[in-house]
C-alpha cells in the first residue's frame, strides 16, 4: 500500500526554518544548550532507544525537544518508529503512512515499506489519508532533529540512515492502547529499532476549553460534575463532596498547569500504563499525545513482564517548559516535556 510519493515538508518555512544551513545552525544551538551529561550519564545515553518530545514550532518547543534528542542513542539503529496523535481527522485505531519518503529541508527519509506491510497484515491498522498526512504536523516536526542526530551518528551518507515507520494513533481506551502496545512490543525489544513519541503536554485556556482549579490536592474541573482528589502521582482518585472555600488563595494558574503536568509525568514515570491512563481520565489534562504515550507504555510494560532488565523500560523526564506563564484564566499556553527510556 506504500506508494511512490513523498510527503512534503509542509510546515517548513512557517513552523520551522526551511533553509538547510540556517535550520542546522538553529538545531545545533539548541543541542549545545543541553548539558553533555545528565544525572552523571554522558549523552547520548546508551540504550536510550525511546524518547518523548514535543511537536510545536521550534521557537516554542525546539529547546525542550533538544533535551530528548541529545539523549537518543541511535547506534546500530536500522529503523525508527515515529508515533504521534491525530490532529487533523478523527481516528479510533492506529494508521500507517502510504508514502515512500518523508521530505525534510536536509533531504528525504525513506519509509520502511516492508514493515508497514507487515503491520497492515495484522488487520489492526488503517491508512492515513494522504491529504491528512500532509496537513498533520506531529511527525514532521521531529524529522529535522532526527536527521541531525542521524548525521551525527552515521555521517553524511544519507543512504546509510535508518528507515522510518510513521504511525498516527487515534482516540482509544486503555484496552485498545494495551492491544497496540503488545503488538508493537516485539519491535521495541529489537535493539535495531528506536521509537520517537510525539506529544505536547497541557494545552491550557479558553482556546482548548481547559482551565480547572487545583487547590490543596482537590481538582475542580468544569467538565466534571464533582471535584476529585488527586494524589501526587495521579494514580488514584475519589469523588468528594464540594469542599469549603479554602482559606488560602488559589495558586497562580501557571503553577496549576505545572502541577497537573507533574502529576502526568509522575504517572508516566511509574512505568504502569494503567496509572497514566487513569491520570489523564481523572485530571482531563490535555496531553495531545496521551494515546501514543499509552501505547508505548503498554509495549514497555509487556517487555518488563517478559523479563526486561530492572531499571529499563521506564521513561525519565529531564526537561519541562511552557510557552508562557499564564496569569489570567482565559490566557493560553502549551507545555512541553522531554523524556527518554532505556530499553
Amino acid at each position: 500500500m506504500v506508494q511512490k510519493r513523498t510527503r512534503e515538508a509542509s510546515h517548513a518555512g512557517s513552523w520551522y526554518e526551511f533553509r538547510p544551513a540556517k535550520l542546522s545552525s538553529e538545531l545545533d544551538k539548541y543541542l549545545s544548550q543541553v548539558p553533555d551529561t545528565i544525572n552523571g550519564k554522558s549523552l547520548p545515553i546508551p540504550g536510550a532507544r525511546a524518547i518523548i518530545a514535543p511537536h510545536a514550532g521550534y521557537t516554542y518547543s525546539g529547546p525542550c525537544a533538544a533535551w530528548a534528542y541529545k539523549t537518543l542513542d541511535l547506534t546500530g539503529i536500522k529503523r525508527v518508529f515515529l508515533i504521534g496523535p491525530s490532529h487533523k481527522y478523527y481516528l479510533t485505531n492506529c494508521a500507517l503512512s502510504t508514502c515512500s519518503k518523508y521530505e525534510t529541508p536536509f533531504g528525504d527519509l525513506t519509509v520502511d515499506a516492508a514493515m508497514c506491510s507487515e503491520l497492515r497484515e495484522t488487520g489492526d491498522f488503517s491508512n492515513i489519508p494522504f491529504h491528512k498526512e500532509v496537513q498533520e504536523h506531529c511527525l514532521e516536526m521531529h524529522l529535522p532533529y532526527l536527521w541531525k542526530r542521524l548525521e551525527q551518528t552515521f555521517g553524511d551518507d544519507a543512504s546509510a540512515y535508518p528507515l522510518i515507520v510513521p504511525i498516527i494513533v487515534g482516540v482509544m481506551g486503555e484496552a485498545e492502547e494495551d492491544h497496540y502496545g503488545h503488538l508493537l512490543a516485539p519491535y521495541l525489544k529489537d535493539s535495531a529499532n528506536a521509537c520517537i513519541i510525539s506529544s505536547d503536554f497541557c494545552h491550557w485556556g479558553s482556546n482548548y476549553d481547559y482551565s480547572p482549579q487545583y487547590i490543596d490536592g482537590v481538582l475542580k474541573n468544569p467538565g466534571h460534575k464533582s471535584p476529585s482528589i488527586i494524589k501526587p502521582n495521579g494514580t488514584t482518585n475519589a469523588d468528594v463532596e464540594e469542599p469549603e472555600e479554602p482559606e488560602v488563595s488559589p495558586p497562580p494558574y501557571h503553577e496549576i498547569i505545572k502541577k497537573l503536568d507533574e502529576i502526568a509525568m509522575d504517572a508516566v514515570e511509574t512505568g504502569v500504563h494503567g496509572n497514566f491512563h487513569r491520570c489523564i481520565k481523572v485530571t482531563g489534562n490535555t496531553v495531545c499525545g496521551s494515546h501514543p504515550i499509552g501505547v508505548v507504555m503498554a509495549a514497555l510494560e509487556a517487555l518488563k513482564a517478559e523479563g526486561l532488565e530492572d531499571g529499563k523500560g521506564k521513561f525519565k523526564f529531564i526537561q519541562y517548559q511552557r510557552s508562557g506563564l499564564v496569569v489570567d484564566k482565559d490566557d493560553f499556553s502549551v507545555s512541553y516535556a522531554a523524556a527518554y527510556a532505556v530499553i
